[in-house]
Protein backbone atom coordinates (compact mmCIF):
# COMPACT_ATOMS: atom_id res chain seq x y z
CA UNK A 1 0.00 0.00 0.00
CA UNK A 2 1.20 3.27 -0.88
CA UNK A 3 1.49 5.82 2.03
CA UNK A 4 0.08 9.02 2.67
CA UNK A 5 0.57 9.71 5.84
CA UNK A 6 3.86 10.95 8.12
CA UNK A 7 6.51 8.52 9.26
CA UNK A 8 4.81 9.22 12.63
CA UNK A 9 1.45 8.53 12.78
CA UNK A 10 -0.37 5.53 13.34
CA UNK A 11 -3.22 4.53 11.77
CA UNK A 12 -6.15 2.02 13.28
CA UNK A 13 -8.92 0.58 12.34
CA UNK A 14 -11.63 -1.25 14.63
CA UNK A 15 -13.70 -4.17 14.35
CA UNK A 16 -15.47 -6.01 16.94
CA UNK A 17 -13.16 -9.05 16.33
CA UNK A 18 -10.25 -7.30 14.41
CA UNK A 19 -7.71 -4.24 14.83
CA UNK A 20 -5.60 -3.54 12.20
CA UNK A 21 -2.55 -0.71 13.05
CA UNK A 22 -0.02 1.03 10.76
CA UNK A 23 2.57 -0.50 12.79
CA UNK A 24 5.34 -3.10 13.55
CA UNK A 25 5.43 -4.99 17.27
CA UNK A 26 9.01 -4.70 18.34
CA UNK A 27 9.42 -5.56 22.18
CA UNK A 28 5.69 -5.96 22.91
CA UNK A 29 5.22 -2.65 21.64
CA UNK A 30 3.58 -0.96 19.00
CA UNK A 31 5.74 1.33 16.92
CA UNK A 32 4.67 3.37 13.96
CA UNK A 33 5.11 2.31 10.82
CA UNK A 34 3.16 3.24 7.42
CA UNK A 35 4.79 0.66 5.36
CA UNK A 36 3.50 -2.04 7.03
CA UNK A 37 -0.03 -3.52 8.88
CA UNK A 38 -0.37 -5.32 11.93
CA UNK A 39 -3.22 -7.52 12.85
CA UNK A 40 -4.74 -8.06 16.32
CA UNK A 41 -7.43 -10.88 16.05
CA UNK A 42 -10.55 -11.17 18.54
CA UNK A 43 -8.75 -9.20 21.15
CA UNK A 44 -11.34 -10.16 23.83
CA UNK A 45 -10.93 -13.50 23.52
CA UNK A 46 -15.11 -13.96 22.36
CA UNK A 47 -13.90 -17.35 20.16
CA UNK A 48 -11.77 -20.62 20.48
CA UNK A 49 -9.49 -20.74 17.73
CA UNK A 50 -7.27 -23.59 16.11
CA UNK A 51 -4.26 -22.96 14.26
CA UNK A 52 -5.65 -23.94 10.57
CA UNK A 53 -8.84 -21.52 10.90
CA UNK A 54 -6.57 -18.18 12.67
CA UNK A 55 -4.75 -19.27 9.30
CA UNK A 56 -7.38 -18.58 7.29
CA UNK A 57 -8.01 -15.40 8.78
CA UNK A 58 -3.96 -14.39 8.60
CA UNK A 59 -4.01 -15.40 5.09
CA UNK A 60 -7.24 -13.90 3.82
CA UNK A 61 -5.23 -10.29 5.50
CA UNK A 62 -2.35 -11.06 3.39
CA UNK A 63 -4.66 -11.81 -0.03
CA UNK A 64 -6.50 -8.45 1.26
CA UNK A 65 -2.99 -6.36 1.92
CA UNK A 66 -2.38 -7.80 -1.25
CA UNK A 67 -4.95 -6.98 -3.52
CA UNK A 68 -4.63 -3.37 -1.90
CA UNK A 69 -0.79 -2.75 -2.80
CA UNK A 70 -0.49 0.60 -3.99
CA UNK A 71 -3.91 2.62 -3.11
CA UNK A 72 -3.68 5.05 -0.46
CA UNK A 73 -3.05 3.79 3.52
CA UNK A 74 -5.57 5.73 4.70
CA UNK A 75 -8.54 5.18 7.11
CA UNK A 76 -11.23 4.21 4.59
CA UNK A 77 -8.86 1.47 3.31
CA UNK A 78 -7.88 -0.15 6.71
CA UNK A 79 -11.77 -0.16 7.28
CA UNK A 80 -12.55 -2.29 4.17
CA UNK A 81 -9.73 -4.50 4.89
CA UNK A 82 -10.87 -4.81 8.48
CA UNK A 83 -14.64 -5.35 7.60
CA UNK A 84 -13.93 -7.99 5.38
CA UNK A 85 -11.77 -9.74 7.31
CA UNK A 86 -14.95 -9.73 9.91
CA UNK A 87 -17.39 -11.49 7.25
CA UNK A 88 -14.50 -13.78 6.77
CA UNK A 89 -14.96 -14.46 10.62
CA UNK A 90 -18.68 -14.66 10.49
CA UNK A 91 -18.29 -17.42 7.49
CA UNK A 92 -16.13 -19.21 9.81
CA UNK A 93 -18.70 -19.93 13.03
CA UNK A 94 -21.76 -19.86 10.59
CA UNK A 95 -19.81 -23.00 9.22
CA UNK A 96 -18.73 -24.71 12.37
CA UNK A 97 -14.72 -24.05 11.81
CA UNK A 98 -14.94 -21.24 14.89
CA UNK A 99 -16.50 -20.81 18.22
CA UNK A 100 -17.51 -19.15 20.54
CA UNK A 101 -15.37 -19.30 23.89
CA UNK A 102 -17.77 -20.02 26.88
CA UNK A 103 -14.82 -18.60 29.46
CA UNK A 104 -14.97 -14.93 27.33
CA UNK A 105 -15.75 -12.44 30.22
CA UNK A 106 -18.53 -11.20 28.32
CA UNK A 107 -20.71 -13.65 26.38
CA UNK A 108 -22.91 -11.78 23.94
CA UNK A 109 -23.11 -13.94 20.81
CA UNK A 110 -22.29 -10.97 18.76
CA UNK A 111 -22.09 -13.02 15.62
CA UNK A 112 -25.13 -15.22 15.98
CA UNK A 113 -26.42 -17.41 18.07
CA UNK A 114 -24.02 -20.74 18.42
CA UNK A 115 -24.55 -23.26 15.55
CA UNK A 116 -24.35 -26.85 16.39
CA UNK A 117 -24.23 -30.09 13.55
CA UNK A 118 -27.91 -30.13 13.50
CA UNK A 119 -28.64 -26.72 12.40
CA UNK A 120 -25.87 -26.76 9.84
Amino acid sequence: MADSSSATTLLKATTRHVRLFTARVEQGNLVPDPAQLTLDVDPDNEFLWDQTVLEKVQQHFRELVAAHAGADLNDYNLRRIGSELEGLIRQLLQAGELRYNPDCRVLNYSMGLPRTPETL
